[in-house]
């Protein structure tokens, strides 16, 4: 028979377990029968594919048809060194995209190590006892219990079921959750069986024990996994913007390279000069370590990250964070510390502390016994596993008794309640727990000190003052009650006439760190939004407390009200300074930050439930909590939080805003050397010197002199003031005319000059006059391209120092702040010193071994440039406060 047509005592046999679940020693038998629990993923693309793509890109185009120019010239004209060119060219393709694969690949690998911190774990009975085990190794047989907020690890079979609710949208599409129970269902196929749960789909409300019946590529899930592993990520905003730089850079490269050959052709130039022009142009113009700098500068930011206990699912979510304008915060377990701890209590018309409610009489045994039993928690490893707020009532009471419940109905947000049936000595009682205003309504009576009575007006006043007082004292209020239910009772009818126990105030107090990062958060100009569905004036108590409240009447919208405002409505709302939305439902939280993106605002949103899920999706980066946080939560989020710590957030941001400062940094290092690449090109063409650079001394430049000193730039940790300016506009570009005009309109005319001004020494100290035919293989121009070459390098050398801050004094960061930095210089020197003086360097980059002198002029140069460099961040840190802050 079907597993969806057995009864629950079938299941077990047929599967050959037992509700005690299966021993270790057969789990491990039928693991290594049926092996790892887990859908095998579509193939990716091949590493060789991968590698070959690394040739392809916008920028290996430039510099193919750079070398195809090359051979071509060539043909027309043997033995002018065109085809060793080309070569060269080819060979420096072939280092940038090695690298760029390796880079890429091990950022890949390393992003791979660190989800795994994360393993998804399943609570599961083995040989009689509740333990998690990694839900790879689940096995059939295997009897696991599920809860809302867990994803489905494999196909089960539902053997009871406690008010359960399963979305099944990884499946079917259909949002909506859907209700299963453990009666045998033997008229429906297997996917839409009331009784089975499906890999994939996620608990959306109560609680399942169930038996796994398939694991792998054997459930539902692995044969329809073509369907559900085949959606493309959407690039992020950097990747976008890194993609239209690039578009801009070659489209400017190629154009150039082409449009002068055609004009050098078109002057009469032979084809060997104009080849050497056109090809200049395109190499000088392409910054071959932009596409490498970018991955290593978001690999290693979600490194320190990972040492700050945030784990980062998406490289590029590190950047989207740091350009956040508004967090939207949950208050539990982010902003406290999740250890609730029931502080006071009201009943029998008395406020006292929580240690003193045996004092209430019988309202108060009564209380305890609910508070004991209106729970869901499981204990795993002999430790209580579960929502706080309910270990706090259990550890109240004195302990989880023992029984499990005949039936219940689960809390959601909308009934803000849940009820549970126990057997009790005389009948089934039936205890509720959940907010005052969703349970004073459905009470007649209440518990008093010796007996119970009708509920009067005065009762329900001391209950919702007795909440105040609580709640302004930043307590979560619950409020407890039961009833003794007649045999056959219907379930709609369960919640009715209800007797009040009175009212338990449970405590979480804020993280010690909180109130530092919330400061930190308004000096950056990010704005703070407290979303729960705590009562508001417990919500406004935390609030003050971490500082996200200083007004003496901030805003604070119920979700009741929320739910009758339009979309302008709440637009215009959440431009109050200080704002908290509380007792929220998902939907609302959704809202929220739809409405706070439709302001233009960049959101980033907190969340641990199943509920947050498509509130973490909506936003730009979604951060679910580790420690706490659902299956659910943490597969739609960019980030998790393994600490839950709101202070984590903010050292996100911080690395953030870094990645997009530091890529600054490095465009401006390498576009800077653009300009001296370039002049030597238009003097050549215009006004028909000696070519002061030739292209493989570029080459020489771009991927072997600049290249780790630039990754040096894409690593720099955050500056002390990056948290002290307002986030980044949603459209500002990586390159502004700032940047180009420090770049191209100061920092590089100063090393244009200083270089052909050593090229132009060097050939007039030799005797060289202007028009005088000068050979290419004389001795004298050798030198002086070498030296032209020399003074690039040494200048690149300054200029790194002065990349390193907008407006800060290069003098001031110190380089031990950043190991790759001393690293660079010295590779940099070695490099431009075996190009000069060795053999081979000679031969390969057609250089000779220069004097001191050329290099202490060339350390003048650089010098000047600094100083200059100076001058201009002086009369930036002198400019008016107004003016635009610095990146």
């Amino acid at each position: 028979m079907r597993i969806q047509d057995l009864p629950v005592d079938a299941v077990y046999d047929a599967l050959v377990t037992g509700p005690e679940g299966l021993s270790a020693a057969e789990a491990a038998r039928r693991l290594a029968e049926y092996g790892i629990n887990q859908v095998e993923r579509i193939a990716p693309e091949s590493l060789p594919l991968r590698f070959a793509r690394q040739f392809t890109h916008l920028f290996a185009v430039v510099l193919w048809l750079a070398a195809a120019l090359a051979f071509f010239a060539e043909t027309f004209q043997p033995g002018q060194g065109m085809g060793t060119l080309g070569i060269a060219i080819i060979l420096v393709i072939a280092i940038n995209g090695s690298f760029s694969f390796f880079q890429e690949y091990r950022s890949e690998r390393a992003l791979e190590s660190l989800i795994l911190l994360l393993p998804l774990k399943i609570k599961a009975r083995r040989g009689g006892e509740l333990v998690e085990v990694p839900a790879t190794q689940l096995v059939p047989g295997d009897v696991v219990v599920l809860e809302e907020g867990n994803a489905v690890p494999a196909d089960c079979r539902v053997v009871r079921s406690m008010g359960v609710q399963v979305n099944l949208a990884s499946i079917t599409g259909e949002s909506v959750p859907v209700v299963r129970d453990a009666d045998a269902d033997p008229h429906a196929e297997l996917g839409a069986a009331r009784n089975v749960l499906p890999a994939g789909a996620d608990i959306a409300a109560g609680e399942a024990e169930a038996v796994v019946f398939a694991t792998g590529m054997r459930t539902m899930l692995g044969a329809i996994a073509h369907l559900t592993q085949t959606a493309g990520q959407q690039a992020s905003p950097l990747q976008k913007e890194v993609l239209r730089l690039s578009r801009i850079i070659t489209v400017l490269a190629m154009g150039s390279g082409v449009a002068f050959f055609a004009i050098g052709m078109s002057g009469g130039m032979d084809i060997w000069h104009a080849s050497i022009f056109a090809i200049g142009l395109m190499v000088a113009n392409v910054p071959e370590g932009l596409l490498p700098t970018v991955t290593l500068a978001l690999a290693m930011a979600s490194r320190r990250l990972a040492r700050k206990n945030v784990l980062v699912r998406k490289l590029t979510g590190v950047e989207t964070l740091g350009s956040a304008t508004v967090i939207c915060t949950d208050k539990t377990g982010t902003l406290t510390e999740n250890r609730m701890r029931a502080r006071q209590v009201f009943m029998a018309g008395r406020l006292m502390e929580a240690d003193a409610v045996a004092d209430a009489g019988l309202a108060g045994k009564l209380a305890l016994e609910t508070a004991a039993l209106c729970q869901t928690l499981d204990v795993v490893d002999r430790q209580l596993v579960g929502d706080p707020t309910e270990i706090a009532l259990v550890e109240l009471a004195g302990g989880m008794p023992a029984g499990e419940p005949l039936d219940g109905i689960s809390f959601d947000s909308t009934r803000r309640r849940m009820a549970l049936l126990y057997a009790g000595e005389s009948g089934a009682v039936l205890h509720v727990k959940g907010a005052l205003e969703a349970l004073l309504p459905l009470c007649g009576r209440v518990a008093d000190s010796d007996g119970v009575r009708s509920i009067a007006e005065t009762d329900r006043k001391a209950l919702l003052q007795a909440e105040i007082d609580m709640a302004e004292a930043g307590m979560r209020v619950l409020a407890l009650a039961r009833r003794e239910m007649a045999p056959g009772t219907a379930k709609e009818l369960w919640e009715q006439d209800l007797v009040l126990l009175g009212l338990i105030g449970l405590q979480d107090p804020p993280r010690p760190e909180v109130p530092d990062a919330v400061a930190r958060c308004r000096g950056a100009g990010i704005k703070v939004i407290m979303v729960t569905g705590d009562h508001p004036r417990t919500a406004e108590a935390v609030a003050r407390q971490v500082g996200l409240v200083t007004r003496r009447h901030p805003r604070i919208i119920v979700g009741d009200h929320l739910q009758r405002m339009s979309k302008t409505q709440l637009q215009l709302a959440l431009d109050a300074p200080e704002i908290i939305f509380a007792r929220t439902r998902a939907d609302q939280k959704w809202r929220i930050v739809d409405a706070l993106q439709a302001k233009g605002e960049v959101v980033a949103v907190t969340g641990d439930g199943v509920n947050d899920a498509p509130a973490l999706k909506q936003a730009d980066i979604g951060i679910a909590m580790g420690a706490s946080g659902t299956d659910v939560a943490r597969q739609a989020a960019d980030m998790v939080l393994l600490d839950d710590n709101f202070a984590s957030i903010v050292a996100a941001i911080e690395e953030g805003r870094a990645v997009f400062d530091n890529i600054r940094k490095f465009l401006t290092y390498i576009l800077t050397s653009n300009i001296p690449e370039m002049v030597p090109y238009l003097l050549f063409a215009v006004f028909n010197v000696p070519l002061a650079l030739t292209v493989v001394q570029i080459l020489a430049i771009d991927l072997g002199t600049d290249m780790v000193p630039a990754l040096a730039l894409a690593v720099e940790r955050p500056r002390a003031g990056v948290m002290t300016r307002p986030p980044r506009a949603r459209g500002e570009r990586l390159i502004d005319s700032a940047l180009l005009a420090r770049a191209y309109g100061f920092l590089g005319p100063l090393q244009a000059a200083g270089a052909m001004a050593a090229f132009f020494l060097v050939l007039t100290g030799g005797g060289w006059s202007w028009g005088r035919e000068l050979p290419v293989d004389s001795a004298l121009y050798l030198r002086a391209t070498t030296a032209c070459l020399a003074t690039v390098v040494v200048m690149q050398m300054a200029n790194l120092f002065a990349c390193r801050s907008h407006d800060l004094s290069a003098f001031r960061p110190s380089p031990g702040t950043n190991r790759l930095i001393p690293a660079g210089l010295i590779f940099e020197g070695a490099l431009i010193a075996a190009l000069v003086y060795s053999p081979l360097g000679n031969t390969l980059f057609a250089t000779v071994p220069l004097a001191a002198a050329d290099w202490l002029r060339a350390g003048l140069f650089a010098a000047l440039l600094l100083l200059a460099e100076e001058a201009r961040k002086l009369v930036i840190r002198l400019s008016p406060r107004d003016a635009p802050l610095p990146k």
